[in-house]
């Protein structure tokens, strides 16, 4: 009988976008050219992306600069795109924030609001948790921030409402390890050591940005 074995889960959130979101920026293909360089001798077995533009092509550059490229599959899927994972009710909010949260949630279009939720069980159920074999599994998957926020909520056994508020810049990364019989490890977040200062806290706003 087979065991089970460590998924470690690589998250990248695209490169920086164009101001109508429908490409990367010379400075998103930038950094994620250097997402790719810093991943090369990762042991990835597959990369996966979302069906945007902005994330198809961050995948596409990144892939170009792995060892073995031709070896390692990109994979597009709707589970990983760009989507509301989880709509709060206003008593899950603190009674201060509530109203400017759902407003701000409520100016995203439906679509992303309505199959949010069934596209963010759907990621929990691929995406997570140790796999079958005796082999470590190592896949990227790179997306958009809710995602990201709520994959990080969850192995933090955070309170679903906790997707909001964790903010992932563009083309940083983050690694969870999933091993059997213990809980999931948050290895790194955030992580822009690969990118130049300049590049830093793309996708943040203003007002975060260090």
């Amino acid at each position: 009988m087979s065991g089970t074995a460590a998924r470690y889960l690589y998250l990248a959130r695209h490169g920086a976008a164009t101001d109508d979101e429908s490409e990367l920026s010379a400075e998103g293909r930038r950094q994620a050219e250097l997402l790719g360089e810093r991943l090369r001798r990762a042991p990835l077995s597959a990369i996966h992306h979302g069906p945007l533009r902005r994330a198809a092509q961050t995948a596409q550059l990144i892939h170009d600069r792995l060892d073995g490229a031709t070896r390692i599959p990109l994979q597009a899927s709707e589970a990983v795109g760009d989507y509301v994972p989880y709509l709060p009710a206003r008593h899950e909010l603190p009674p201060e924030t509530a109203d400017a949260t759902l407003e701000r949630l409520a100016r995203i279009p439906r679509q992303e609001r309505e199959l949010g939720p069934d596209l963010a069980r759907a990621a929990l159920a691929r995406f997570t948790g140790p796999v079958e074999g005796d082999r470590p599994c190592h896949e990227l998957v790179v997306t958009h921030n809710f995602l990201i926020a709520w994959l990080v909520r969850d192995a933090l056994d955070a309170p679903n409402r906790r997707w909001l508020g964790l903010n992932h810049a563009n083309a940083a990364l983050t690694v969870i390890r999933y091993a059997p019989d213990r809980p999931a490890s948050l290895l790194f977040y955030n992580d822009m050591g690969h990118l130049p200062p300049e590049l830093h806290w793309t996708g943040f706003p203003p007002e975060l940005r260090l």
